[in-house]
């Protein structure tokens, strides 16, 4: 009798036991939760976009061509690899999404109620999340406060900060439950922002130094969180850029080698392909990857995961092979449709082709008619401007609403700033010593040329951006390049044939990138104090520079495009010979066919 006892009593145990067990699944399984055993195997595989730019479908809405890459490849990519690893796929985009082809214009400016098209891509490709870039800040609160409510994945930003609260303006991490793992994705972006855009435009914001934002967030999510992985998702380069007691511009690096805790870190904004792997301060291993720009690449990452092991492994995968989702592209079908209907709206006429090329060697067509009509929008005495795009032509004919964005790239505003003629000068030093090199003798390069150009699709061939290679209208001046540097510019006179004088104040006509301190040359070239540019701007426009350029041509209907030859590289005999080498270096060597602008 006591055994039949002990054996029923066993059963009604067991029967306890497994209806609990039943139960404990049955609501882990309603909730997402993971069921798995810890030291399961599990590997979970990350994609990672960046710097998209507008790149949504394989078609250049602005030179009217094909294009390289595009998320409409990237979306036949991402279907295979859910097809095939199910829940383990986890997809993200790092930012400067909202700005770069007419496509994100359209949305951002001219049809405002709609869904912006940087929201629809992201939706339809079920991202997981979104870190915000400085290009995605740069078109204004309205347009990127509306963007994130559009976008249905969260959207990061741990060191952008709301002045009024001293909280995260945005989401500071998300956490994401993948194959019974706990995946904690945290986002920072570039604090450089006030170097480039004016106030207004980021109002009510503070954006922290990212290395201290890491630190704080990492432990924050370790100990309030406890996931299995940690993914750091930052728009910052890798290292360089603009670099100051407060800051550094590019600080991915830094951070995986300085903040542990991170097991993956996907980063960008830099339009430079990376694949890394580094030991930080705790002797971890941190595999860091870039994709660059433009959907042309895409970073993918292996996360093998068992138990308290972890093993990770990094990629850069091309996609100018991959094939275009045409279910993908059907969708948007009435988006494109929308966009070439305004791209191709005839705005005037050019009697000649103009190219960014000639920019490079003196006095140009393409930027002087930039910097002509500054000035004539403006009434200022000089003005500034650089070549936006490193190689860009627009052809003698009709000249449309698509071609102004080769004329002229960002979204900048038009400034009016009080400068001296000496900080005039000194502007220019700097930005000709970025741009051109000390020659001693007939054989060197004129140009300030990179020795290493793979992989780098911001330079594409120079040492530094192109972008802040500033040349002057309203004054007649020489680049001597056999002179040191910070000595090669001598002003002759005024344009008008005034005298010049480095003690007089004139009106410059500056883009507000520059007058916001990009690129340093006024800050680091002319000598003035950062918190002192606000106080020297005395004018700036309601709306883009683009527009109003577009508006000028528009009135003057036809155009003849000539350069202004106020001003020249010497001495001619050794930068002639010179500059025809370096033209065949920039403009006919053989790139990676991945090196797209």
């Amino acid at each position: 009798m006591p055994n039949i006892l002990t054996f029923s009593y066993f059963c009604m145990i067991n029967k306890f036991i497994m209806k609990k067990i039943l139960s404990v699944c049955l609501i882990a399984c309603c909730l997402n939760l993971p069921v798995m055993a810890k030291n399961d195997n599990i590997t979970l595989h990350i994609v990672e976009t960046s710097d998209v730019h507008g790149s949504f479908f394989p078609y250049d809405f602005i030179n009217r061509k094909p294009k390289a890459g595009s998320m409409a490849r990237v979306s036949s990519y991402i279907k295979s690899l859910r097809k095939k690893y199910g829940d383990k796929v986890i997809l993200l985009d790092n930012g400067d999404i909202l700005q770069g082809q007419p496509t994100n214009y359209y949305y951002n400016f001219i049809d405002t109620t709609a869904t912006n098209i940087a929201a629809s891509v992201i939706n339809y490709l079920n991202y997981d999340a979104e870190t915000i870039g400085n290009h995605d800040v740069e078109p204004g609160h309205a347009v990127y406060d509306k963007w994130v409510k559009d976008v249905k994945c969260p959207v990061l930003g741990a060191n952008v900060i709301d002045t009024k609260t001293n909280k995260p303006y945005l989401h500071p991490y998300t956490i994401l439950h993948k194959a019974g793992l706990k995946i904690a994705v945290i986002g920072l972006l570039t604090p450089a922002i006030p170097n480039w855009l004016s106030k207004n435009i980021w109002s009510g914001l503070h954006f922290d130094e990212m290395v201290s934002s890491a630190s704080k967030w990492v432990k924050y999510v370790q100990e309030h969180e406890h996931p299995d992985v940690i993914i750091g998702l930052f728009h910052s380069g890798k290292e360089g850029g603009i670099t100051t007691p407060q800051y550094e511009e590019n600080a991915s690096l830094h951070i995986a080698q300085t903040v542990p805790g991170f097991d993956l870190i996907l980063f960008g904004h830099d339009h430079t392909r990376h694949n890394d792997t580094v030991i930080n301060t705790a002797g971890q291993s941190v595999v860091c990857l870039d994709p660059a720009n433009n959907a042309i690449t895409i970073a993918e990452a292996e996360i093998q995961v068992n138990g308290k092991e972890k093993k990770v492994t990094g990629k850069l995968v091309d996609m100018t092979d991959e094939p275009i989702d045409n279910t993908y592209m059907k969708h948007f079908q009435p988006e494109i449709d929308s966009v070439n209907a305004f791209v191709n709206k005839k705005i005037g006429e050019f009697k000649n082709t103009i190219s960014t090329r000639e920019s490079y060697f003196g006095s140009s067509a393409f930027n002087d008619l930039i910097l002509n009509l500054e000035l004539k929008i403006t009434n200022a005495d000089i003005a500034f401007n650089a070549p936006l795009e490193f190689d860009a032509t627009i052809h003698k004919g009709p000249l449309y609403i698509g071609d102004m964005f080769n004329l002229y790239k960002y979204e900048n505003q038009l400034y009016v700033m009080r400068l001296t003629g000496e900080e005039i000068r000194k502007h220019l030093e700097m930005s000709y010593d970025l741009w051109v090199n000390t020659m001693k003798s007939p054989n060197d390069h004129v140009l300030l040329l990179s020795d290493n150009t793979y992989g780098d699709q911001q330079r594409l061939g120079f040492k530094n951006l192109s972008f802040n290679f500033d040349s002057a209208a309203g004054i007649d001046y020489e680049v001597d390049v056999t002179k040191p540097n910070g000595e090669k510019v001598h002003i002759l006179q005024m344009s008008n044939g005034q005298p010049f004088n480095e003690h007089k104040w004139y009106k410059v006509a500056v883009n507000s990138y520059r007058g916001n301190g990009g690129g340093e040359l006024l800050t680091k070239g002319a000598g003035i104090p950062q918190d002192s540019l606000e106080s020297r701007i005395i004018w700036r426009s309601a709306k883009d520079q683009r527009y109003y350029l577009m508006k000028e041509i528009e009135k003057e209907k036809i155009l003849d495009p000539q350069p202004n030859n106020n001003w020249k590289l010497i001495p001619e005999s050794w930068v002639k010979t010179a500059a025809t080498r370096d033209y065949d270096i920039l403009f006919n060597q053989k790139h990676d066919p991945k090196e797209e602008k």
